[in-house]
C-alpha cells in the first residue's frame, strides 16, 4: 500500500496568537470569541493539513494495523460492518472542541501519529471508537454504550488507558502504583528493581518506607550500624532518573513515612531548600502516614515518642507498618525492649508547615480515618503519587534468590472520571455509570505487571478500581452557586451518594457474572455493616434543602431507603467484583480534553494560563464562562480553605478511597478570612500555625489524605484579564 498523502502545511499559523488575545481584554470586555477563532483556526492550519487522509475506513484500519500503529486482535473480535457502523455512530455526534486548550492537548499528547510525529492518524472520534472497542472485547452492545458515554463527554478514562487503548506500541492502561519495602536488603533490592520496571512502562509509583530500621539501628545484632530512611531514598531517586519513561518526561515516585518512625525529621529535611547534597533529595515527593495520636499529641502537648520499627516489628511479630500506633501508643512508651527517642509534637508539626510552606510537600495520610472507614478486610499502609488510592497490602518475604517464600500484595490504579456537568445531563445517570465502572473493571483485567509480581498479585485479587469526577466548579458556576457554600456542600453530598449507589449496583452485577474479590466474605459489605450509614437519616430527594438542588436532582433516579436494603441483600447474596470502587485524581491533561474544571478543585484563574513547552503560553477560560457565571469563579487562593475541605468532606462519606485534596494559600491572606488571625501580629500574613489549623480542620472533617500545599505570591502575576475586576464578557 503507498503511503497515505498529506496536504501542504501552513507556513505562518495564527491559532497561538488568536489564543493569546483571549488574556488581553479589549474595552474592559474579555474577548472569550478570540479563543473560538483559535479552534478554528487551529483545525484550519494545523490538524487538517497534517492529518493524513484516507479514503474509507478499510484502507484508514488496514494501514494503522500493516504499520504497527493499532493492534489486529481486538478489531478482529467484531465484523467490519459493526466497526463501521461505530465509527459512523460516533462521528455522526458531530462533536466539536469548544476550546482551543482542548484540542491543542488532545492532538499534542493523545492522537495518534507517525513514527516522525509529523502527521496525525487519529481524530478526536477515532481514539474514541478505538477505546471502545478496545475495552468491550467483543461485546457490541457494551462498545456502543461505551462509545456514547465517552464521546458525550460522560466518562473518561485516565490518561494511560485513554492514549493506549488499541496501540500496538504502547504503555501499560494504568496511571500508578504502590508497593511497600519490608526490613531487609532482600526487599529493597527488588523494590528498587520493580520501581524501574513501573517507571519504564510509564507508571508513578507510591513506596512505603515505614517499616525499614531507624539510622544507628543494630543490624545482626551490630550496634549503629542501619543507614536509614535517607540511603534508601537516594537509591530510590537515581532509580527513577534512570527509568525516564523512554525519554519522553522523568520517572516519577513518592516516598511514604510514619511521623513515628525515628528518621521523621532527616525524612523531612530532605526536601529543605537548604538540605546539603549529599541528602538533599530533587525530584521525589514526600508523604507522611499521621496516625491520631500524633493529633491528640498536639492539643495535649505531651511529649512524642518515636520507636524503633526493629524492635517493634521483633516484639509484635509483623512489620512497623502494620502495627495501630494509636492504640499500641502506651504500650510502645512503656515497654523497655523496644528503642525509642523523643521529640516535641507542637515543634514537629511546625516543621512539617515550614517544609509545606517551601516545597509543597509533604502529603498526608490521615491513616487512622483511612482505616476506620475501610469497608474491606485487611490494613492499608500508605498511598500514592497523587494520595488518592488507598487500598489494602500485605507484606512479602523474599528470600535469598529474591524470590518470594510469601507473596504479598501491592497496588496498581486503574483510574477514570465522570465529567459531573454532563454527567447531570445523561439521559440514565445509573446506566452512565455501570458503563463507565465496567469499562474501568476491564482496564483491571487487561492490566497485567508480570514483572512486579506482587502488583499483579493485588489487581489479580482485587479487581480494585478508581472512578472520580471533574468540572466540579465549572457546574456549580453554571448554576450559580458559590464554591462552598451550603448548597455546593448539598449537591457534592448528593452526587457522591448517587455515584456511590450506582458503582455498587454495577460492581454487584459484575459479581454475579464474574464473581467477587478476593476475601469478600471478611468484608463490610458481606455482613451489611457498610450500609448502616445509608439507615434512615440518608440524603433523599426529599430531605434536600435547596431548591436549586431540588430542580437540578428532579429528573434523576435517587435512591429511597428501601432501594438501599435491597442492595445490601443483593451484595450479601452475590457479592461485589471491584474491592475498591472510587477515587477522586487530580485529572490534570483529561480535564482540559473534557473542557472542565480539574477535579473538584476550584479555579484559580477564570483565565487560565500554561506554558506549553517551547510553544510558550496557553490560555484556557473557566467551563462556561460568561457574564452570568464569572461572579462564582472565585479563584482557589481567595476561598476559606475550610470551605474547600467542606466540600471535599461531603463527597469523601461516599467514597471509599481517597481524593486528592489540595490547599491554595496566599503569601498574604485576604484581610479577615480566617478568624484566628484578627489578633495575630501577623493578620494577612500566611505562617505555619494556618497550616496546621488547615490540616487538624481537615482531619477532624474525616478528610482522608491532603495532596499539594500550593502558595501564590502575590507579585508573582502579570497582568492579565485576571487581574481586571470590572472585565465583562
Amino acid at each position: 500500500m503507498q503511503s497515505p498523502t498529506l496536504t501542504a502545511k501552513v507556513e505562518k499559523p495564527t491559532y497561538f496568537e488568536l489564543n493569546n488575545e483571549l488574556n488581553m481584554p479589549k474595552n474592559g470586555s474579555i474577548q472569550l470569541a478570540k479563543d473560538k477563532e483559535a479552534v478554528r483556526a487551529y483545525f484550519l492550519e494545523y490538524v487538517n493539513p497534517n492529518t493524513v487522509f484516507f479514503h474509507d475506513l478499510e484502507e484508514k484500519l488496514d494501514y494503522l494495523m500493516d504499520n504497527d500503529f493499532i493492534e489486529r486482535p481486538f478489531l478482529e473480535q467484531y465484523s467490519f460492518e459493526f466497526i463501521k457502523k461505530l465509527f459512523r455512530t460516533v462521528y455522526d455526534k458531530k462533536f466539536r472542541f469548544k476550546s482551543f486548550m482542548g484540542a491543542y492537548k488532545f492532538y499534542q499528547q493523545y492522537a495518534l501519529k507517525t513514527n516522525d510525529k509529523e502527521r496525525i492518524l487519529e481524530r478526536y472520534e477515532d481514539r474514541i471508537a478505538f477505546n471502545a472497542l478496545y475495552l468491550a472485547e467483543g461485546n457490541e452492545s457494551f462498545a456502543l454504550a461505551l462509545a456514547e458515554e465517552l464521546i458525550s463527554q460522560r466518562f473518561q478514562p485516565a490518561t494511560p488507558t485513554f492514549m493506549n487503548a488499541g496501540r500496538k506500541r504502547r504503555g501499560e492502561l494504568a496511571s500508578c502504583y504502590k508497593i511497600s519495602l519490608e526490613d531487609n536488603m532482600n526487599s529493597i533490592g527488588r523494590s528498587i528493581n520493580s520501581s524501574l520496571q513501573l517507571s519504564k512502562i510509564g507508571g508513578g509509583v507510591g513506596i512505603g518506607l515505614s517499616n525499614l530500621r531507624a539510622k544507628s539501628d543494630p543490624i545482626k545484632k551490630i550496634e549503629n550500624a542501619a543507614g536509614g530512611v535517607v540511603p534508601v531514598m537516594k537509591m530510590f531517586e537515581d532509580s527513577f532518573s534512570y527509568a525516564n519513561q523512554l525519554g519522553q518526561r522523568n520517572g516519577s515516585g513518592v516516598v511514604y513515612l510514619s511521623v513515628f518512625h525515628p528518621d521523621i525529621v532527616d525524612f523531612l529535611a530532605t526536601r529543605k531548600e537548604n538540605a546539603d547534597e549529599k541528602v538533599r533529595i530533587k525530584t521525589l515527593s514526600l508523604g507522611l502516614v499521621v496516625p491520631d495520636k500524633f493529633y491528640e499529641l498536639i492539643k495535649t502537648n505531651q511529649p512524642m515518642y518515636l520507636f524503633s520499627p526493629y524492635d517493634v516489628e521483633r516484639i509484635y511479630g509483623k512489620p512497623f507498618s502494620y502495627v495501630d500506633i494509636t492504640v499500641e501508643y502506651e504500650n510502645l512508651v512503656n515497654n523497655p525492649e523496644i528503642r525509642k527517642s523523643k521529640v516535641n509534637a507542637r515543634e514537629l508539626e511546625t516543621e512539617i508547615s515550614n517544609l509545606q510552606n517551601e516545597s509543597g510537600y509533604p502529603y498526608i495520610i490521615n491513616i487512622d480515618t483511612v482505616n476506620a472507614t475501610n469497608p474491606v478486610y485487611g490494613k492499608i499502609i500508605m498511598s500514592n503519587l497523587c494520595s488518592e488510592i488507598l487500598q489494602v497490602m500485605t507484606p512479602s518475604d523474599i528470600n535469598e534468590e529474591q524470590g518470594y517464600d510469601t507473596l504479598g500484595t501491592d497496588v496498581v490504579c486503574n483510574l477514570g472520571s465522570t465529567n459531573i456537568a454532563n454527567m447531570m445531563a445523561s439521559p440514565d445517570f445509573g446506566l452512565s455509570v455501570k458503563t463507565a465502572l465496567k469499562a474501568l473493571s476491564v482496564v483491571s483485567e487487561k492490566t497485567s505487571t508480570r514483572t512486579v509480581p506482587t502488583i499483579n498479585s493485588g489487581n489479580t485479587k482485587y479487581h480494585a478500581v478508581g472512578l472520580g469526577a471533574m468540572n466540579l466548579h465549572g457546574f456549580l458556576a453554571n448554576n450559580q452557586m458559590h464554591y462552598g457554600s451550603p448548597e455546593s456542600i448539598e449537591f457534592t453530598d448528593m452526587y457522591f451518594l448517587l455515584l456511590n449507589y450506582w458503582t455498587l449496583v454495577a460492581s454487584n452485577e459484575l459479581a454475579v457474572e464474574k464473581g467477587s474479590f478476593y476475601e469478600f466474605e471478611k468484608s463490610e459489605y458481606a455482613d451489611g455493616t457498610y450500609f448502616e450509614k445509608y439507615l434512615p437519616g440518608i440524603l433523599t430527594k426529599e430531605t434536600l434543602v435547596s431548591e436549586k438542588n431540588k430542580a437540578l436532582f428532579d429528573n434523576i433516579f435517587v435512591p429511597t431507603l428501601e432501594d438501599w436494603g435491597t442492595l445490601n441483600i443483593s451484595i450479601q447474596a452475590y457479592g461485589l467484583r471491584n474491592a475498591y470502587r472510587q477515587a477522586i485524581a487530580p485529572t490534570g491533561s483529561i480535564s482540559y480534553v473534557n473542557e472542565a474544571s480539574a477535579s473538584l478543585h476550584p479555579l484559580i484563574q477564570k483565565i487560565e494560563e500554561r506554558t506549553e513547552g517551547s510553544r510558550g503560553k496557553v490560555y484556557s477560560p473557566a467551563p462556561y464562562l460568561s457574564e452570568a457565571t464569572i461572579p462564582y469563579y472565585t479563584s482557589a487562593y481567595d476561598i476559606d480553605q475550610r470551605r474547600i475541605i467542606d466540600v471535599y468532606a461531603a463527597a469523601q462519606k461516599h467514597i471509599d478511597q481517597g481524593m486528592s485534596l489540595t490547599l491554595f494559600t496566599r503569601s498574604e491572606f485576604l484581610p479577615g478570612m480566617y478568624e484566628w488571625k484578627t489578633d495575630s501580629n501577623y493578620p494577612t500574613k500566611k505562617t505555619t500555625r494556618d497550616l496546621n489549623h488547615f490540616r487538624n480542620y481537615a482531619w477532624t472533617k474525616g478528610i482522608k489524605s491532603l495532596y499539594y500545599v500550593r502558595t501564590f505570591t502575590d507579585d508573582g502575576e502579570v497582568g492579565s484579564v485576571n487581574e481586571c475586576a470590572s472585565c465583562s464578557i
